[in-house]
């Protein structure tokens, strides 16, 4: 470590960690000062300390509030992992307590691993932890991997190979693709021929975290969209069929009016895994139970 690195270190103490976060959570000088019980002329002082250690504004002031600079968007969820590593450090006995905590689960996984469990989680931590939340990052496998070994992550769900040292992973469900269309589609009614299939106009869904960078081109394209959900909402008002997780696809079919076709070849399954730090970690545990839940 450099003389200069080390310096920047000893400049960051733990109640300038808190005045970020509260500050980024606020947006409100007063309403931090209140929740960590010090003056707004501490806070004042701290959010300069800040800037000069940053070299950033970090805040902007505007009419409704502080406004958070580019550079403080950046900050807000390694500094949330570093507070979350420091307690953990101080307190490695301590155990979770969802209805005081207000700790931000910091996720990766794939959109349609996220639109198929997202709203039962949500549901699920507003009535057991309020005051708890998530952020999702649409992270491919070893750009996730590698923040979850950093501590910027707190658990990623997806398909996993190899692995860095330091995490560990588990099966968390098993899914295979299927292929829809709406239900008043004026072709298909229940099944698909390999023929159909092949020539249909086909709506795909790609992401760089789940199918690569590009979409196949063996088959007959007339859109290709970032997400699977959005791919199935786009087959819910056209003539398009789509190739997707059969559990999103059965999660949303009624709301959507989505039919699910019987595909005369085989279709492809696939094991979502999830991914987590090696060491205990109480807060994790409680958060993937709820994952497990919702997957149903």
């Amino acid at each position: 470590m450099s003389d200069f690195d080390i310096n920047q270190v000893r400049r960051l103490d733990g109640g300038l960690l808190l005045v970020f976060r509260e500050l980024l959570r606020r947006r409100r000088a007063s309403e931090a000062a209140r929740r960590l019980g010090l003056t707004p002329s501490a806070i004042s002082h701290a959010l300069n300390r800040l800037r000069d250690l940053f070299e950033d504004p970090l805040f902007i002031r505007r009419p409704h509030g502080l406004e958070p600079t580019r550079r403080a968007l950046e900050l807000g969820p390694r500094i949330e992992a570093l507070i979350e590593l420091a307690g953990q450090t101080l307190s490695p006995q301590a155990e979770f307590e969802p209805a005081r905590s207000s700790r931000r689960f910091q996720i990766a996984s794939a959109e349609f691993v996220t639109a198929l469990i997202g709203g039962r989680v949500i549901e699920a931590m507003r009535r057991d932890a309020p005051a708890v939340s998530f952020v999702a990052h649409n992270l491919s496998q070893a750009p996730a991997a590698d923040a979850l070994r950093r501590g910027e992550i707190d658990l990623a769900i997806g398909r996993f190979g190899a692995l860095p040292p330091g995490v560990m992973a588990e099966p968390l469900f098993s899914d295979r693709y299927c292929v829809v269309a709406r239900k008043d589609h004026p072709r298909f009614r229940g099944e698909i021929s390999k023929r159909d299939y092949v020539n249909a106009g086909h709506i795909f869904a790609y992401s760089p975290s789940e199918t690569g960078d590009d979409p196949p081109t063996e088959m007959a394209m007339i859109a290709a969209v970032p997400g699977w959900l959005t791919a199935l909402g786009l087959v819910a008002v056209t003539d398009g069929v789509a190739t997707c997780s059969e559990r999103l696809a059965r999660r949303h079919a009624e709301r959507l009016g989505l039919q699910i076709l019987k595909p005369e070849a085989e279709m492809w399954s696939f094991d979502i895994q999830s991914v987590r730090r090696a060491e205990p970690d109480p807060g994790v545990d409680w958060f993937l139970e709820l994952v497990r839940a919702a997957v149903g």
